[in-house]
Order: structure tokens, then sequence, then C-alpha cells
């Protein structure tokens, strides 16, 4: 796969699955904007790539994607720098330690739906005119399992944010294909990144070890990008093969 030409920008680009996704579409040839609300995180992730292959094929945009008016300017930013943007995967998220609707704030609520849901569609909303105008373009929206099964694991605001992003991607494909512009939402099981810490028993590392890692999402998100301009994959659903969704959270059985 060669995305030489192409800009891809990634939100949540300093850790977990944006950062796999940035590395990746990066080494595929890609310009990539990294974005993400650590400044200094960032500018670590950036500063090792160029040293790693001498490359500037990649431009540190900090930002808050809940903040809306930020990423209206970051969207012109870019316009004006690198002209229309190729590929958007929007890969930040958050959840909360108080998931259970008996302890989530509506501040709670408002954090997760904020950064999840609306940054998401501001993104979106930053992106499209540029799509429209060059007829091609590709968002990717990383959803969870969450975003297909309710769970009790994730809670409330996190499900609800995973399932309204899901509904979002479709109702883009639907509007967009005309113009030449592709989304894809992709629903990852139980992947080993730090948003893990919030949850009230975070896993083990053994757990960890068989989940999902970032990079085998990056891996789904490169196929995505890499089919034809003529072919979508509206939705993409990865999980680990010990499920522990399917299997009531029971340890996988021992064997020898």
């Amino acid at each position: 796969m060669s995305l030489h030409g192409k800009t891809a920008w990634i939100t949540g680009g300093s850790s977990g699955i944006g950062r796999a996704c940035a590395l990746s579409l990066w080494q595929a040839g890609a310009t990539v904007v990294i974005s993400a609300r650590s400044e200094a995180a960032i500018a670590g992730m950036v500063a090792g790539m160029v040293a790693d292959c001498g490359n500037e094929r990649v431009i540190a945009l900090p930002l808050d994607v809940s903040d809306r008016e930020a990423v209206a300017a970051a969207g012109r930013q870019l316009q004006e720098r690198v002209g229309a943007v190729d590929i958007l995967v929007n890969a930040a998220g958050i959840n909360v330690p108080n998931r259970k609707l008996s302890r989530l704030t509506p501040a709670d609520w408002d954090q997760v739906i904020d950064i999840n849901l609306n940054g998401a569609f501001y993104c979106m909303h930053a992106v499209l005119p540029g799509m429209r105008d060059k007829g091609e373009g590709t968002i990717i929206n990383i959803s969870s399992w969450a975003g297909r099964h309710a769970s009790a694991l994730t809670g409330a605001a996190y499900g609800a944010s995973k399932h309204a992003m899901a509904a979002m991607t479709t109702s883009v494909a639907m509007e967009e294909c005309a113009n030449g512009i592709r989304a894809c939402a992709i629903y990852p099981g139980e992947t080993a990144t730090p948003i893990l810490i919030n949850r009230p028993t975070p896993p083990a590392a053994e757990d960890l070890a068989r989940m999902l890692q970032p990079e085998d999402v990056a891996e789904a998100v490169a196929f995505v990008v890499s089919l034809p301009a003529r072919a979508t994959v509206n939705e993409l659903v990865i999980s680990p093969t010990w499920n522990r969704a399917f299997v009531g959270f029971q340890p996988p059985p021992k064997r020898g």
C-alpha cells in the first residue's frame, strides 16, 4: 500500500489506537497530522519519527477535539497548509471511572459525549468541504464493541457515544457517497490501550496480552484505506480471538 501524496489526520494520535494508526499510515507514505490534547506527547512522538527516518511528512497539531472553535480553526489551518485532507481517523476517545448510572454525573456524561461523539463530528465537519471539492476522501471512525453491544462494563455514556458514532458514520456514507467520500465505522473489541486504566478494575497483564493490540486495529484501518476508491468498507468488527465478552470474562482453559 502506498499513500504517497495523501494527507491523513489522526485524532487521539499520541497514544493507543490513534498512535498506531498514525505510524502505520506514515510508514505507508502519507503525510500525517497528529492531534491530541498533550502537546508534549505529540512533540515527542514527532521527534522520534523524524529521528528514525529523517522524514518530515508529519505535522503536530495539538487539539482538544471537544472545542468546536478550535477544531474549526485547525481545519482552516490544514486547508491552508496541506490542502484537502484525504483521510480522517477519529480515534480520540475517553471513558470515566464512575460508569454506573447511580454514580455517573452530568459532567461525566458531557465529557464523554463531547470528546467521543461531538469531537468526531467537529472534525468531520472541518474536512468534508475539502473532500467534496476534491471528489474523494475517507473517514474512519473508531467506534467500539460497545458501539454494537451495550455493556455494563463500559457504561451508559461510553456506549451511547459509540452507538451514536456508528449512526453518524452511516449518515456520512449515505449522504456523501455521491461525492466520492467513503465512511467506515470500526468496532474494536477489547484493546490494550491506556483507556483501560480507567476501568473500575483494570485488566491484569496476562489479560492485556490476549487482547487486541493497537497495531491490530491500525492494520484494519490500513486495509480500509488501501481499497480502491470504488470500494467502501462501511463497518468492520474486530475482536480478540479470546473474546471475554463471549466467554463471560472467564479465564482461558489451562492446557497440558
